[in-house]
């Protein structure tokens, strides 16, 4: 809108001006308005351009999702990119279905349509309802899809073919700044106004004087509209539109650094909340632990064994029925196993792949035993029941059900055990407490512990009914280790001491989850471990108390986890990112401020709900998003900081000498480029200041945090009485002080004015690069583009003075005044420096 004005300013001008002084002559205030609007136009359109441009390649990486397909006989992994119809995609719970498709075979599955059709109500898929569409999601299940349309042929395709997408949401931090900037565009209108009637005033009562009130000459007119000018361009100066520019830089600057951290931010605002952020509620399984789980305990026929690369001894019915339990009842498959001794490639999730590779340290054969019986149904692993079961029907027609999962959960299901013989024998109480001490001994030491159990059925069993429930025989208990993740000790002190709780939610029992909590400094001596169930059962008022000291949450529920997120929200005021991967994160990720998902491990329902995707799945990087979401804020708060100051000084500037003396020191182009130095060329400079490792040593700024604090009116309120006191001088002082005289002594020292304020604002960038500490210098020279725009504007400074005199109404200066207006610049470094050593109040 100012843009405008000033257009419509310029194109009067150089009308009234050509008319009066002819071309050339009469054109150059118009046409130095007309280049500086431009200018402007220029350095904002390419930066909006560019940021464009970081939005596509952000959105290709996003994009980057592979499935597993069988093609040509072979089950491999390719991205969602190359499939074609023809293709049979293997898909499970929390998979986003990537193409329109029939279904082959499978079980227990349950489509969510509700992204397609709306409906929350999740649909059965089976051979006889077996239509599969592409962008709907997994809920249960597992199964094997023929692929039969892809890309824009797909319903979704047609679907998106008549959508385009959504903007952004403005950031809670664009809020804030664009209420700063409407109070002060107000505030700036009201002094443009008032200063151009004083200045229409003087005219008028210098006319009544003459007496020639009723005669107006050209000159006179010229006069006015210099005097329009001048108000416009105070509104132009009051106006910061360099502050979205300035956020959008910054976030896009942190965004793309942030990809070469390994972390893909999917919305903007997401950046300068991480910042924000006072408590993280992070998984364990892959974040804080490698996600590549290991069998290294078991027991099994009453003897505790650890396993070895050749595995270990138990007598043969033992074995047999070990292997059957363990390639039959499993999500996972073993690929390429050519019996040549190297290790197979195993897929499936980590505990399947774990306990897949017992199996083959043991010497069976994935492809041997699935020959041996034949699958009549499975029910896949789900978080509620928390095990997973199958049933087979062996050669001789009857039926076996295994059944595998949560140790206390399976070994409740359990009347019989094989002893050491190998035999099958009640389960008494003494055999029930050993095994219970072998569990409890397990998780101490920080393994995850599944149970494995079998139940011979009859041959009455048929694929409708359901699995049994009780009644098993207990074949052995595995215990499964994820060792914690290099680094992750080192990112949870970092967090700790940048004000930034870590805690641990999961749905590990609580032994093995306290065991890594403590080994990644999560759980202290004060902390709390409490297990999903009984935090479920606490009332409100019991909450208050106890939320503070939680640290670890174990047997947690998708539930738990989004009730513990929103309290924390809503009650304690908290910035809570979270971190997940699974589908049942999903409600949590939504809820939270900031959802971060695992790039790696995380399933595509994960991925859709969270603002960060951590692309190598390590905890580390989650710290270092906290340090860039810190760096934003602070980018864009010095760079407001600096921004204010100039505001202030070149208001009341060309307001109180309007007044006092009938003319304004500084001229439309003149405003115009310290408005360019100040918006633009200060955004570009001081939004893309990297982090410090100094930001992780401060509290985080949490929901309540003022934008603008104390320290910064501080620095702000005190440069800006320097520059002020300066200018006066000059003003009054001037003449005399560099003994001008002749007819050009106005424009020099108009000029001399000028050069000292753009000087005055060249080291107060310098001085806005730290707000607290004294030295500004460290590490300037990393910031290329730091030295980039300070040189650039130095030089166009020089330019502007000593070439350009006619269009921005200046006066080559000598060497002495040169020397003065740097020297007048640079005495604002020291005083920045003496008032950062005077106390003010954080908020």
């Amino acid at each position: 809108m100012t843009l405008m004005i000033l257009a419509a300013c310029a194109l009067l001008s150089l009308i009234v001006g050509i008319i009066m002084e002819g071309w050339p002559t009469g054109a150059h205030d118009g046409l130095g308005i007309v280049a500086s609007i431009l200018l402007v136009v220029f350095v904002t359109a390419s930066s909006d351009y560019k940021q464009s441009l970081q939005f596509k390649d952000l959105d290709a990486e996003k994009k980057k999702i592979s499935v597993q397909v069988t093609r040509d006989g072979l089950r491999q992994k390719i991205s969602i990119y190359d499939l074609l119809p023809g293709d049979i995609v293997h898909l499970n719970i929390g998979d986003q279905v990537p193409a329109d498709g029939l279904f082959i075979s499978g079980f227990s599955v349950l489509i969510n349509e509700s992204s397609l059709t709306g409906e929350s109500e999740p649909v059965n898929v089976n051979a006889i309802n077996p239509f599969l569409l592409s962008g709907t999601k997994v809920q249960d299940g597992s199964f094997k899809m023929l692929v039969a349309t892809v890309g824009m042929r797909t319903q979704w395709g047609k679907l998106m073919a008549t959508l385009s997408e959504g903007g952004d949401d403005e950031t809670p931090l664009q809020v804030k700044l664009n209420g700063v900037a409407t109070i002060i565009g107000k505030i700036g209108l009201f002094f443009a106004v008032v200063t151009f009637a004083v200045l229409v005033q003087g005219l008028f009562a210098r006319k009544l004087q003459d007496g020639s009130h009723w005669s107006w000459s050209g000159d006179e007119a010229m006069e006015i509209l210099e005097f329009f000018a001048v108000a416009v361009t105070i509104v132009v100066v009051a106006v910061p539109e360099g502050l979205p520019l300035a956020v959008t830089l910054s976030l896009a600057f942190a965004m793309k650094k942030m990809m070469n951290d390994k972390a893909l931010v999917r919305h903007l605002a997401a950046c300068e909340t991480m910042g924000s952020a006072t408590t993280i509620c992070s998984d364990k399984t892959g974040t804080l632990t490698t996600n590549h789980m290991t069998v290294v305990k078991t027991c099994i026929c009453e003897k505790v064994m650890e396993v070895s690369e050749s595995g270990f001894e138990i007598p043969d019915s033992a074995m047999k029925i070990l292997l059957q339990s363990i390639f039959n009842n499993t999500g996972g498959e073993v690929v390429n196993s050519n019996g040549n001794g190297r290790k197979p490639e195993i897929l499936g999730t980590p505990t399947e792949t774990a306990i897949l590779e017992l199996g083959w340290k043991l010497g069976g054969d994935f492809q041997v035993e699935r020959q041996k019986a034949t699958i009549v149904k499975v029910e896949p692993f789900n978080s509620l029941k928390k095990r997973m079961g199958v049933v087979l029907e062996l050669h001789d027609g009857s039926h076996r059900a295994h059944s595998k999962g949560a140790s206390e959960i399976v070994l409740a299901n359990c009347d019989k055990f094989l002893n050491a013989e190998g035999e099958v024998v009640p389960l008494d109480e003494s055999a029930t407490n050993y095994l219970k001490d072998t569990i409890e001994k397990f998780a101490n030491e920080a393994l995850r512990t599944l149970c494995l159990a079998y139940k011979d059925i009859g041959s009455e069993f048929s694929a409708e009914s359901p699995i049994p429930i009780e009644g098993y025989t207990c074949i052995g208990i595995v215990g499964i280790k994820d060792p914690v993740r290099p680094g992750v000790k080192e990112s949870v002190a970092i967090c700790r001491s940048a004000g930034i709780v870590v805690r641990m939610v999961t749905g590990d029992n609580i032994n093995t989850a306290k065991a890594i909590a403590r080994e990644c400094g999560i759980l202290t001596e004060d902390g709390l471990a409490i297990e999903g169930p009984d935090f479920r059962e606490k009332k409100d008022e019991e909450l208050l108390e106890l939320i503070p000291k939680i640290q670890v949450m174990a047997r947690s529920s998708p539930l738990d986890k989004h009730k513990l997120v929103k309290h924390l929200k809503t009650t304690f005021q908290e910035v809570v990112a979270v971190t997940g991967d699974g589908t049942n994160d999903a409600p949590a990720l939504h809820e939270a401020d900031i959802g971060l998902a695992m790039g790696i491990a995380g399933t595509e329902v994960a991925k859709e709900s969270a603002d960060v995707l951590i692309l190598d799945d390590n905890f580390s990087t989650i710290a270092t998003v906290a340090k860039w979401g810190r760096s934003v804020y602070i980018n864009i708060q010095k760079f407001v900081q600096f921004q204010l100051t100039v505001n202030v000084v070149a208001l009341i500037v060309n307001f109180s000498s309007a007044c006092l003396t009938g003319n304004a020191p500084l001229t439309a182009v003149q405003l115009l480029w310290v408005n360019m130095i100040m918006d633009t060329l200060g955004a570009l400079a001081l939004a893309t200041e990297p982090p410090t490792d100094d930001l992780m040593k401060r509290p985080p700024v949490g929901r309540k945090g003022n934008f603008i604090s104390n320290v910064m009116w501080r620095n702000i309120l005190g440069q800006s009485i320097y520059q002020l006191i300066i200018i006066w001088y000059l003003q009054t002082k001037g003449k005399s002080a560099f003994n001008l005289t002749g007819s050009d002594s106005d424009l020099i020292l108009n000029t001399i004015i000028f050069n000292s304020f753009v000087f005055c604002q060249v080291f107060n960038e310098i001085s806005s690069r730290e707000m607290e500490k004294i030295n500004v210098f460290k590490g300037i020279l990393k910031n290329y583009v730091f030295v980039a725009v300070l040189t650039c504007t130095v030089v166009f400074q020089i330019i502007i003075i000593e070439f350009l005199g006619t269009f921005a109404n200046t006066h080559p200066l000598s060497l002495s005044q040169w020397f003065v207006s740097i020297l007048l610049g640079f005495l604002g470094m020291p005083i920045a420096a003496g008032l950062k050593m005077i106390p003010v109040g954080s908020c």
